[in-house]
């Protein structure tokens, strides 16, 4: 695979057909949105195709999960200014899943779970998942966070710690 090049279509094909999966995955979980994920991805596949004479194939991947970390890192700066104006709305849905009927059912307390899962620090939520969902393996996940093995680890420790914390308190509402 060394002798391809991004820029051919058969190259830029095979590097499409291997990363967009990972790649939307990774910014799902960056994201918490599976339409913002596919849509940031295909921007960073876009921006592959505009550079694709300055990167060679073997680093397209690293490329891509850059431009694509660039692209959350920009909408993230973007969504704390459009944040500011609706924390009191955020502040009543908290109330809700916080409500113990809520916990008792089955598909309600799934969604408690994705909260405590959502609420988790960017870094963690995403290690979290890429560690437990993809089953991606330590070291990949340093590579596409651009972090240490040892970073990975704490995220990970630190990731369950919380959702122990938040089961514990879930378990704290029976009657």
């Amino acid at each position: 695979m060394k002798d391809k090049s991004v820029c051919e279509e058969h190259g830029f094909l095979h590097i499409h057909q291997e990363q967009s999966v990972p790649l939307r995955n990774f910014l799902y979980y960056r994201f918490g949105s599976l339409e913002k994920a596919k849509d940031c991805a295909q921007e960073a596949f876009i921006r592959l195709w505009e550079n694709c004479s300055k990167v060679s194939f073997d680093k397209a991947k690293s490329y891509l999960f850059t431009i694509a970390n660039r692209i959350f890192l920009d909408d993230a700066s973007h969504q704390k200014v459009v944040l500011k104006f609706e924390k009191r709305e955020a502040s009543t849905d908290v109330r809700m899943e916080n409500n113990p009927e809520f916990l008792y059912r089955g598909e309600e307390f799934k969604a408690e779970l994705e909260a405590a899962v959502s609420s988790l620090p960017d870094k963690q939520r995403t290690v979290f998942l890429m560690s437990r969902i993809d089953k991606t393996p330590n070291k990949e996940i340093a590579e596409a966070l651009d972090v240490s093995i040892k970073t990975v680890e704490k995220h990970m420790t630190s990731a369950l710690k919380s959702l122990r914390e938040s089961l514990d308190e879930l378990n704290h509402y029976k009657i």
